[in-house]
C-alpha cells in the first residue's frame, strides 16, 4: 500500500436525488490510485449510490434536506465505506431484491450491494441506521447472500 495514498475521506450531503452524482464522483476519486479492476469499482460506485438511494427513499421518505454521511477507509487488506443516516429505520432481515427473473424496473438495489461488497453489515443505531460495507483487494465481485441483523 501506497503510503502517500489518502486513507479516510468523509462526505456529509443532503438527501437530495441531485447529490448522488457528487458522491459517485467522492467516491470514484477515492477509488482512483487503489488496487481495484475497473468492473470492481464500478460495481462498488454502483452499490454506494444504491445504498444512498436506498437511504433517500426508506429512511427519509424523499425529504431532500436531510443528513447522510459517508465515510470512506482504507485498510490493508481492502476499503470500509459507512454509510450514516438518521431517518426510519427499517429491519435489515426483511430487505429483499426482487427476484431476478421478473424482469421489471426496480428492485435490483439490494442486489447490486451484495455484489459489489465483500462484507455488508447493517447497525441500527439509537437513531437512524449504519451500513458498513467491505471490499476486500483480492476478492472478486459475486454474487452475496443477504446478511443477519446485528
Amino acid at each position: 500500500m501506497n503510503p502517500e495514498l489518502e486513507s479516510f475521506r468523509q462526505l456529509e450531503f443532503a438527501s437530495h436525488p441531485g447529490n448522488l452524482s457528487l458522491v459517485r464522483n467522492f467516491v470514484r476519486q477515492f477509488l482512483e490510485p487503489l488496487e481495484f479492476s475497473g468492473t470492481d469499482r464500478d460495481m462498488i460506485i454502483l452499490g454506494l449510490d444504491e445504498a444512498c438511494t436506498n437511504v433517500i427513499r426508506h429512511a427519509y421518505l424523499h425529504q431532500p434536506d436531510q443528513l447522510i454521511c459517508l465515510a470512506c477507509q482504507l485498510q490493508p487488506n481492502g476499503v470500509v465505506f459507512r454509510l450514516r443516516d438518521f431517518g426510519v429505520q427499517s429491519d435489515p432481515s426483511k430487505f429483499s431484491g426482487r427476484p431476478l427473473e421478473r424482469i421489471r424496473p426496480g428492485g435490483l438495489g439490494i442486489h447490486f450491494i451484495y455484489k459489489a461488497f465483500t462484507q455488508a453489515d447493517y447497525y441500527l443505531r439509537q437513531e437512524g441506521t449504519e451500513l458498513m460495507l467491505f471490499k476486500e483487494f483480492s476478492a472478486p465481485t459475486k454474487p452475496r447472500e443477504l446478511p443477519p441483523i446485528k
